[in-house]
Formats: C-alpha cells, structure tokens, sequence
C-alpha cells in the first residue's frame, strides 16, 4: 500500500511539471502533426549514433577487403536523412507551433468569455497570468511557439543522441557511458535554463492552461 502511494505521488508530481503539460498540450492541438514530430525527433536523435556504426562497418570491409557496396548504401542513406530531415523537421516544428498556440488561444478566448460577468476577469491574479500569456503569444517575452517548438526539438534531438552513443559506449565499456553522462551533464543540465526560449515556452503553455482551469 505504502509503495502504491509513493508511485501515486511520483506520477502526480510528474504530471505537474511544466514540460509535461506542454508536451501534453502539442496531441491536442494536432495529433497527427505532433505524431510526425516526435517520429521525425525520435530518427534525428538516433542517426548519429547509426552514422558511427555505419562508418565503423565501411572501415572495416576496407579493411578486410570485403564489398562496399552494402556498407556504402547503409553509411550514404544515413547521411542524407541526416541531412534532409533537420529542414524537414523545422517545417514540422513551425508547423505544430502555430497549431498548438492557435489552440491554446481558442482555449483561453473560451474560458474568458463562457462564465457569465466580468468578476472573474478583474481577479488581479489572473489578470497577471492574461498578460504573461498575451505577451508571448505577441512575442514580448520570448519568441512565439512556431519558433521556440524548433529549439526545443533541438535540445531533445542532442539529449537522445547523447542516450544512443551511452547505449553504444557500454557495449565497450563499462565506464565510458558515465563519462559521456558526466560531459552532458556539465555542458546541458548544469546551466541554468530558466532564460531558454524552449522554457519560455513551457511556461507560457503552463500559464495559459492554468488560466483556463481557473476560470472554468
């Protein structure tokens, strides 16, 4: 019973976070666009992992004086998906920006005018969240979701990489995946990422959709 409360408690404080609730927010807005993004995000993070493997399995047929041509065909393919899914993958996130804040705009336009008054909206506290949400989607405070969504999938395509070469290092040694944690951590989780637009973000989506609970 007591282990069951704790995983209640770990699962409430993880649906509470910020980044939760955005990420949340993008399947609402368009599920079948947010698919294609976590899908395109997802091949991005594990192709340079694959590009090691694929150059690692051309050396060594030169080596062995074996054929090229498989190796070739596996190490050329991953280099142009490498190098034609980041556009894509930008269009997505632009794409799925706009989506997500048009929604998050017709949410916050409804919960505004659906209660019956004008009480709720002279509330000093929600009138500070009304201006916090207005200002990014005006882009005052940071840049809007179309381009924020782009360095956010940015910074999650470095993090699954990073987990991909750890997973590949460990079949070499049992040491060189923390020292690869280790270099991430102090390059990427040890500064702080409070003024990042991918944080803007999260806020302002955490913001909106507090706005709208409190008014329904």
């Amino acid at each position: 019973m007591l282990v069951l409360w704790q995983n209640a408690v770990v699962l409430q404080a993880l649906t509470e976070r910020k980044e939760w609730k955005f990420f949340g927010a993008l399947p609402k807005a368009d599920p079948w666009l947010a698919a294609a993004w976590w899908a395109v995000l997802l091949l991005r993070g594990m192709l340079p992992a694959a590009f090691a493997i694929a150059m690692g399995v051309l050396v060594g047929a030169v080596q062995r004086g074996g054929p090229l041509t498989g190796p070739l065909a596996f190490a050329g393919t991953i280099f142009v998906l490498l190098q034609v899914l980041s556009p894509i993958h930008q269009a997505l996130s632009a794409n799925l920006g706009d989506r997500t804040a048009a929604w998050l705009y017709d949410r916050l336009t409804e919960a505004c005018v659906r209660p019956p008054g004008m009480g709720h909206l002279e509330d000093p506290k929600l009138t500070s969240d009304l201006t916090v949400a207005r200002d990014f989607d005006l882009g005052m405070t940071g840049p809007p979701l179309s381009i924020s969504m782009d360095f956010i999938a940015s910074g999650m395509v470095e993090m699954i990489g990073g987990v991909a070469s750890a997973v590949i290092l460990a079949r070499y040694a049992w040491w060189a995946p923390i020292v690869l944690a280790g270099a991430w951590l102090a390059t990427h989780w040890l500064p702080s990422t409070v003024s990042s637009p991918g944080a803007r973000a999260c806020t302002s989506c955490s913001t909106q959709r507090h706005v709208c609970a409190s008014v329904q």
